[in-house]
């Protein structure tokens, strides 16, 4: 078993293609998604603590679209997903921390991705986190920035760089594609698998982003309408919206900000642009472009995408990593016993990750300028910078 095999997307082969900030420096070699696991047995493996001032709250929701048949799965009836809430929250508030995902799509994504593994399932869902049920929200009004995650991949796998937003001071919709991913377990117990892994769509890629465009835009309508579905949604400032995505997710941060100006700041992290930017662009919205060092040479996709952004753009490569290094998939592959093919520690690559997506928010969401984004950073010799 190879740690391609749990990272590969299994819609096609071709969608794996993209496949005043003081930020740590951590010495190469130095940190292993190793050292984030416990060193006892009894103990579970913990995700990297988050790096902002705050506590982090976690709230989950279930939104039906009534107006929506299900696009996959027609006879399921209307669509429905299920979305984390995470926000800056006070300090001793709130309930344990919330659990990273449930013991049956840990089950799910190991029979997709790792059939033959020989580990539970609870050792994935038992991945600890820091953001904690029930806590009460800071006073304030935030940043909303959504995470789509890659196709095949539950929510969760994005929850390392959620929990890190909320704790910089953003309110996070993490949002999972029901029946794009391995499994979506319902507050009736039900766990949803995912329906077309094995037949994708006919027309690919463009399709998947288009959907999922569609389904952000319904959690904006729930999140930011006149009766929310949220009961802490009085702290999002909805003139204040940004996306970020892995893979697939990614090109659904552009998708859904050519179809809804809410959106003013999207990221692709390592994402294909099967359906790309619109001739006209973005209406000079800005995007941030985050991949690995040896992005196929056959995607053409970000060269194409690059020259019809219209404002604020950057292209980042992180020398070391491959497609699931902006993810928590390094830590969960350890705990399969997969070896890690990417050179660059796991924690070192969330440090850049985190660091690099929070400034782009900073910059364009929040107004306060990032040093970090200006150029190549001399504490951050494995990052490449490409601006206008």
């Amino acid at each position: 078993m190879t740690r391609s095999r749990f990272l590969a997307v299994a819609v096609s082969a071709v969608l794996v293609l993209g496949p005043a900030l003081t930020l740590p420096v951590v010495a190469a070699g130095a940190a292993s998604a190793a050292s984030v696991s416990s060193s006892t047995a009894a103990e579970s493996p913990q995700l990297p603590r988050p790096t902002g001032p705050h506590a982090v709250g976690r709230d989950t929701l279930h939104l039906v679209d009534t107006d929506r048949p299900d696009p996959w799965v027609p006879s399921a009836g209307a669509r429905q997903l299920m979305v984390s809430m995470y926000y800056p929250a006070r300090r001793g508030t709130g309930g344990p921390t919330a659990p990273y995902m449930t013991t049956e799509e840990a089950r799910h994504l190991l029979e997709l991705r790792v059939p033959d593994a020989t580990v539970p399932p609870e050792a994935i869902s038992g991945v600890r986190t820091w953001a904690h049920t029930d806590a009460r929200p800071l006073h304030g009004r935030f940043p909303l920035v959504v995470l789509s995650p890659g196709f095949t991949f539950p929510r969760a796998t994005l929850t390392g760089l959620a929990e890190d937003l909320a704790s910089r001071g953003y309110v996070v919709a993490l949002v999972d594609h029901t029946y794009e991913n391995a499994g979506t377990t319902f507050p009736d117990g039900q766990t949803l698998p995912c329906a077309v892994c094995d037949t994708p769509p006919s027309a690919g890629g463009s399709t998947v982003a288009e959907s999922r465009a569609e389904d952000v835009s319904f959690v904006l309508d729930r999140l930011t309408g006149r009766h929310p579905a949220w009961r802490h949604a009085r702290v999002i400032d909805a003139k204040r919206i940004g996306m970020a995505g892995h893979s697939i997710g990614g090109n659904a941060a552009l998708t859904t900000m050519a179809a809804d100006a809410r959106v003013r700041a999207g990221v692709n992290m390592d994402g294909t642009f099967f359906a790309q930017v619109p001739p006209a662009g973005l209406d000079g919205r800005p995007f941030l472009m985050v991949g690995a060092e040896n992005r196929p040479p056959r995607d053409t996709s970000w060269d194409e995408a690059w020259a019809r952004l219209d404002g604020w753009k950057g292209w980042l490569s992180f020398a070391g990593t491959d497609h699931g290094s902006f993810t928590d998939v390094p830590l969960l592959a350890e705990l399969v016993g997969i070896p890690d093919t990417a050179t660059m520690p796991y924690l070192r690559s969330q440090v850049l990750t985190r660091a690099y997506v929070a400034a782009f928010f900073d910059q364009h969401l929040k107004g306060v300028p990032q040093p970090l984004l200006d150029g190549p950073s001399p504490a951050n010799p494995e990052v490449t910078v490409r601006l206008p």
